[in-house]
């Protein structure tokens, strides 16, 4: 988790920025393309795709909470294991970014319309080790840092594919 925090705006331009990257990125891949690694032990853009579906359904769930609540205790849930309850991985890519999109523009709407003290609401995290205070804030930033490090991922996979194919020039 991010220990500097950033400006709400940063975190907001971020939010709204991530998923029209990764659609400009992707919008030349074949649905086949989708789904290929460009090697045995990396990901694939729908894997990238279905993790960031299940960080956001996480922790903006987490988000929702702590503005819902007052000062309320979550327990901790891996976006890793919450991916296997869905079936995001196994979803065409295309619709899975609509509804990602769909996702991020509900997440959006209640962000951008929170008072500037709102952001600074906390939880009791729990079940992963020592109990943690975390905000609103640190709960949006640390979905915008991460991913813009798996939207520099899905950037990578693009190039491989473009490397290894030649069909994507």
């Amino acid at each position: 988790m991010p220990e500097k925090p950033l400006p709400t705006e940063q975190i907001l331009d971020m939010l709204t920025e991530h998923p029209k990257r990764i659609a400009a990125l992707t919008g030349s891949l074949t649905p086949v393309q989708c789904r290929t690694a460009p090697s045995p032990d990396s990901w694939s853009v729908n894997d990238v795709l279905a993790h960031l579906r299940s960080c956001a359904d996480v922790w903006g769930s987490c988000i929702q909470t702590i503005i819902a609540q007052d000062r309320p205790t979550i327990k901790a849930t891996n976006p890793r294991t919450w991916v296997k309850s869905t079936d995001y991985l196994s979803q065409e890519f295309q619709s899975s970014l609509r509804a990602f999109f769909a996702q991020r523009n509900g997440l959006l709407a209640v962000l951008a319309r929170l008072p500037r003290d709102a952001w600074a609401r906390t939880a009791t995290i729990t079940g992963a080790g020592r109990p943690l205070q975390r905000s609103v804030l640190s709960y949006a930033q640390w979905l915008a840092t991460h991913e813009r490090s798996h939207v520099k991922q899905i950037a990578r996979i693009v190039d491989a594919l473009r490397v290894d194919t030649g069909r994507l020039r």
